[in-house]
């Protein structure tokens, strides 16, 4: 966890953004000693944003599995997508 004061921020943008860029990962900003900010790169931030996308389009899909859908081997699903790309 990587963690820097509003006073680095402010005075030193340029290394918390170097550093947001090189360690992909948040930055905790602090303010009187307490959290305050979380501070990211851009490319940290949709990488995030995509991982918790599929987080729920699986855990839809285990939902469904429970609820009773259909469920698929790989073959079939091969099978099944196949047959979509050649007749899309």
């Amino acid at each position: 966890m990587i963690i820097k004061s509003s006073t680095a921020l402010r005075n030193d943008y340029g290394t918390i953004s170097k550093l947001a860029h090189d360690e992909a990962e948040p930055i905790y900003i602090t303010k009187n000693g307490e959290g305050d900010l979380v501070v990211m790169s851009i490319e940290a931030f949709e990488q995030r944003e995509e991982a918790l996308k599929l987080r729920a389009r699986l855990e839809a899909a285990e939902q469904a599995r429970l609820a009773g859908a259909p469920a698929y081997t790989l073959d079939e699903s091969r099978k099944r997508l196949e047959a979509i790309y050649q007749h899309g």
